[in-house]
């Protein structure tokens, strides 16, 4: 299904959100395309899989285009070997957690990017308004470097302290 995907990214301040979630899954996706302005995305989370592919992004990184279709966990797993080796796919743990009439998924990082932990909420336009809960921290919307994309290359394990500075 494709369409314009408006989302907000926001760091987490503690994990006070687990007590909220409704439900988790663990999460491996890789990346068989990541050139600027488009992405081709494989996502593996239980026995279900989908493969994603992202335009490039609105100028204040809120909206892109999205389209997704869900596909065999087997054939997921075959595409996952078009992925470049030397790029370890994302692992993390994705809670789903209500609040404010929105679902905000929550996103522990495993592996090289042990430690950090994101949220995005989905919108229905860039000016629509939200309630925050108490656990989300500063905003990374449109920050490049937390674009699951991104982390594959550069993985938070290897953020100088002045980068994980930059992002507290």
């Amino acid at each position: 299904m494709a369409h314009i995907e408006t989302e907000r990214k926001f760091l987490v301040k503690d994990s006070s959100y687990r007590l909220a979630a409704t439900e988790s899954i663990r999460m491996i996706q890789g990346y068989i395309c990541r050139e600027p302005g488009r992405t081709v995305r494989v996502r593996i989370a239980g026995d279900k899989a989908w493969l994603t592919i992202k335009g490039p992004g609105s100028d204040s990184g809120m909206s892109r285009y999205e389209w997704e279709k869900e596909i065999p966990a087997d054939e997921a797993a075959g595409l996952m070997g078009l992925c470049p080796a030397e790029l370890a796919p994302i692992d993390k743990t994705r809670y789903m957690v209500p609040y404010g009439g929105h679902v905000f998924e929550v996103d522990e990082f495993h592996g090289k990017n042990e430690g950090l932990i994101m949220a995005e909420v989905e919108l229905a336009s860039e000016s629509e308004d939200f309630s925050r809960p108490d656990w989300l921290g500063r905003e990374v919307t449109g920050d490049r470097r937390y674009y699951n994309s991104m982390l594959i290359a550069s993985p938070y394990s290897s953020w100088t302290e002045e980068d994980r500075r930059q992002s507290d």
